[in-house]
Order: structure tokens, then sequence, then C-alpha cells
């Protein structure tokens, strides 16, 4: 028995520390997850007040910390996969794009960001929610012709992502963020249209007004 008690003591001391090595990774990888999820949240509030230069630094912290949750994570793919740095990097990609989109800057890449393709497009569907409200901003500030250019955006990330037609397990659940992306869509141009068609009248009305006699 004491060469079995050896043996044991053996492996569990193993067992120990890879599971401690691997709390610890964790233990470092989630605060930065949390601080990038609050910093692409605060640049996106940023963008809705027009405010691209705080938006561009708060994206880049955003991206700087999920980059480091990975890099903390690299020799513990089961942890680094667990949902975690997925949420965080699909924060940060929807930032980078609603950033990207409103303040006339190319669309960055996967590459660029340095993210996983799952959480990129998901990210992307999510920007699409961020447009419409851009959208609606603006619409209220009588800007229809921006509001069209933004609703064509809208349409042609929708035209994209809905080609991708793979396994949920393989594109984190993208099948459900793109049928959420058409109602949006819909929505808004449902609401742009209708808008529209609301101030025809109104400019007709007036010209009418302006005709009568006095």
């Amino acid at each position: 028995m004491s060469d079995l008690s050896h043996a044991l003591d053996e492996i569990m001391d193993g067992v120990r520390e890879h599971f401690a090595s691997k709390n610890a990774a964790r233990e470092r990888a989630l605060p930065l997850c949390r601080e990038s999820i609050r910093s692409s949240a605060n640049a996106i509030r940023a963008v809705h007040r027009d405010d691209f230069e705080m938006a561009r630094t708060l994206v880049a912290q955003s991206g700087e910390r999920v980059r480091g949750a990975a890099e903390a994570l690299a020799e513990h793919p089961d942890v680094r996969y667990a949902g975690f740095v997925h949420d965080a990097q699909k924060e940060f990609a929807e930032a980078s794009i609603t950033l990207a989109l409103v303040s006339g800057a190319p669309m960055p890449s996967p590459s660029e960001l340095g993210t996983e393709l799952p959480p990129y497009l998901n990210g992307m569907g999510e920007a699409v929610g961020e447009l419409r409200r851009h959208l609606l901003d603006t619409l209220r500030g009588g800007d229809v012709a921006r509001c069209e250019e933004w609703l064509r955006a809208m349409d042609e990330m929708y035209g994209v992502l809905v080609t991708i037609d793979y396994p949920d397990a393989m594109t984190g659940g993208l099948r459900r963020t793109t049928d959420a992306v058409r109602g949006i869509l819909e929505k808004t141009r449902g609401d742009l249209t209708l808008s529209v068609q609301q101030r025809r009248l109104e400019d007709r009305l007036s010209e009418f007004a302006r005709r009568l006699p006095e």
C-alpha cells in the first residue's frame, strides 16, 4: 500500500498543480474581460454623443484588456472558450464596428481587432442595433439622407450575416443574433418610411397653405 500511496501523492501533486495554474489564469483573465466589457459599453455611449476621440480611447482600452485575457488563457483553451472571453470579444467588436461606421472610418476586420470569428460576427449583429439607435437620433434631427445611409449599412451587414449558415456551436449562436437583426432592420425600415412619408405630407400641406389666398 505504501507504493500506492506514494503513486497517488505524485499523481495528486500534478493534478493540484494543473488546476492551480488553470485557476490562476482564470482569475487573471476574468477581471480583464469585465473591464473590457465596461470600456466597450462606455465607448458606444461616447459614439452616440459624437465624442469619437473618447470612443477611440475606450475602444483601445477594451481591446488591450480582452487581448490580455486571451493571452492569459492561451494554455487553457477549455477556460478560454468557456464563454466570458467570447462575450468580451463580442462587446469589443460591437463597439469597434459601431465607432467605425458612425465616424466614417473603414470597417475593422477580425484580424485587425484580434478577435475570434464567432464573437466578431455576433458583435457585428449587435452593432446593427446601435446603428438603429443612431439612425433614430439622426432622424429626429431631420437628416433623412444620412438615415438612409445607416439603413443601407444595416441592410448590408444583415445580408452578410444571413449567409453564415453553420451550426450554432461553431458560430456562437449567430443564427439567433441574425434573427434579431432581421427584426431590427424591418422595424427601422418601417420607422424611416413612415417618417419620410409624414415629412412629405407636411411639406405638401405647407406648400398648399402658402398658395391659399390671404
